[in-house]
């Protein structure tokens, strides 16, 4: 019993997690946005086509005869599946586009960090010297360590 319990306890945590829920309404909500698209295709763009060439996207294809059966080859319905995949494509690449673009607003680029100095001022002169320097080079003065 402990074995299945802590499986099934084991699966809510997977299944709760935000990644596979947010998943999960991905896939519902394009299925239903697929149906959309589908009835745009069929019901819009596949009479406009039809209007134009003078045959529907459904008519079109190659009938063959084999004897007594006869196999229809829907070329057409093939063309307006291919529609469909652009338009999902074109409307998932633009919302994929549009979320990074306000995921990148709420982001600051971080600023880097300042260089280390590589130079420092002369005690006793005010001249600008290398930060390793022992001896100042324009005035000849031993520098200490401060």
């Amino acid at each position: 019993m402990s074995k299945s319990k802590g499986f099934m306890k084991e699966f809510k945590e997977f299944a709760m997690r935000g990644n596979v829920v947010d998943l999960a309404v991905g896939v519902i909500i394009g299925g239903a946005f697929q149906s959309i698209v589908t009835s745009l295709t069929e019901n819009i763009i596949n009479p406009l086509i039809g209007l134009l060439f003078q045959a529907s996207l459904d008519d079109v294809g190659l009938t063959l005869n084999f004897g007594d059966k006869t196999v229809f080859f829907g070329f057409g319905a093939f063309v307006a599946a291919i529609i469909n995949f652009i338009i999902m494509a074109f409307v998932i690449f633009c919302i994929v586009k549009a979320l990074n673009k306000l995921a990148s607003l709420g982001h600051k680029e971080e600023e880097p960090a300042p260089a280390a100095p590589t130079t420092k001022i002369c005690p006793y002169c005010k001249s600008e010297i290398a930060i390793d320097a022992v001896k100042c080079p324009h005035c000849v003065s031993d520098l200490t360590e401060e």
